[in-house]
């Protein structure tokens, strides 16, 4: 019998410039089919892009944004984006925005910003820890 195991994933790639954020999507996905456990996914460096709800590819391309949220619904995940990262590269949810004097969010759904304790935590936490990208 194959034993089950608790994985967190740390993207640290954006989603329309390398492969990193498919290739954690895929295994993310596989590894819940599989039956295993995903404890968190955290969005770090560029990764954090993957979470604004403000990207809009063509028709014809896979939405990788969308991709995360529907599948955090479907199974309960945890996404976590970078907070230090994320203002650096503008993505903000409310709290963030109003804190900042920003007039606008723009966090998808499914997307919540916390700080790295949150990475230290998953690494605890998880019996393996998966890091796409540099």
């Amino acid at each position: 019998m194959e034993q089950l195991v608790k994985f967190s994933v740390v993207v640290n790639e954006g989603p329309y410039t390398h492969q990193a954020s498919d290739s954690a999507y895929q295994f993310t996905k596989a590894a819940l089919e599989k039956g295993h456990e995903i404890y968190r996914v955290f969005f770090y460096h560029d990764g954090v892009n993957n979470g604004t709800r403000l990207t809009v590819p063509p028709q014809d391309e896979r939405n990788i944004q969308v991709n995360w949220t529907e599948l955090a619904e479907q199974h309960e995940l945890d996404l976590v984006v970078c907070v230090a990262a994320a203002q650096r590269r503008g993505v903000l949810d409310k709290s963030e925005a109003d804190r900042l004097g920003k007039d606008a969010d723009n966090i998808a759904p499914g997307f919540r910003i916390s700080g790295l304790g949150q990475l230290i935590d998953a690494g605890i936490a998880s019996d393996r820890l998966v890091t796409f990208g540099d």
